[in-house]
């Protein structure tokens, strides 16, 4: 059986080959846990296909604002399901395109090799600043709230909090030292070429729900049909699970 780049690199020189067949620029919104992997996912594509990608990063809750006031992406690849599935509901996508990518995984951060066990840290509040995302806006930050309301922090963390819009900007605060700690995304800290400094506590998954990240098409056309495709192959899910997300039950 061909392999599902064999089939992506037939579809789409069959495509560039017809009377009609053109390269095409494609609007990807993508939330940003995901950055690091999706930007050698899209520059595969590019090379393959000869479409071009333009990705636009930002908080799962401000991209699916900015669909609903008309916002012209071809795709969105959310940090949760809930969002995808409202769009679905309000009939702003493809039909039976959304599917889940990854899931996501929470985990305590510090850029500083040296230190003792960071999880006693957090519930001894041994630290100056814990960075988090805006619970309201990103799927990673309500996960770190539910967090810290299971060990019972919330309140006495309230003086101590940094919150980003997103967890791109989460994790920014910790590299540039505005906090010493931060609940980032473990994607984030998890490079399959060259290791992230630091130390990190991997947060059970029995202390927040599920960060379930799901995909949704927004537009119809050939390339935008190709892409979608193409996050579901064998080579791409790999990826996925390389840069520190778990995968899907069945993929």
């Amino acid at each position: 059986m061909s392999s599902p780049r064999v089939l992506l690199l037939l579809g789409c020189w069959l495509l560039l080959l017809s009377p009609t067949g053109q390269a095409d620029t494609l609007r990807i919104a993508v939330a940003s846990n995901f950055s690091d992997a999706i930007r050698p996912l899209a520059r595969q594509f590019e090379a393959d296909s000869g479409h071009r990608i333009q990705l636009i990063f930002g908080s799962t809750g401000k991209h699916y604002a900015q669909i609903l006031n008309g916002a012209p992406f071809d795709a969105f690849l959310a940090a949760d399901s809930r969002r995808p599935e409202l769009l679905e509901q309000q009939g702003r996508t493809v039909a039976g395109s959304r599917f889940t990518y990854a899931i996501g995984q929470l985990a305590l951060w510090s850029p500083d090799p040296n230190g003792g066990d960071l999880q006693q840290q957090l519930k001894l509040t041994q630290f100056r600043h814990l960075a988090i995302a805006n619970p309201k806006l990103a799927p990673y930050g309500r996960a770190a709230w539910q967090l810290l309301d299971k060990l019972g922090l919330q309140q006495s963390l309230r003086g101590k909090l940094v919150r980003g819009e997103n967890i791109g900007q989460t994790f920014h605060f910790v590299s540039s030292g505005n906090a010493e700690l931060g609940l980032v995304a473990l994607s984030q800290i998890t490079d399959p070429q060259q290791p992230i400094p630091g130390r990190h506590w991997l947060v059970a998954p029995s202390l927040y729900e599920p960060i379930v990240q799901q995909a949704v098409q927004l537009q119809r056309s050939p390339a935008i049909d190709a892409f979608m495709n193409y996050l579901r192959s064998d080579s791409v899910i790999e990826l996925i699970r390389q840069h520190g997300y778990a995968i899907p039950e069945g993929r």
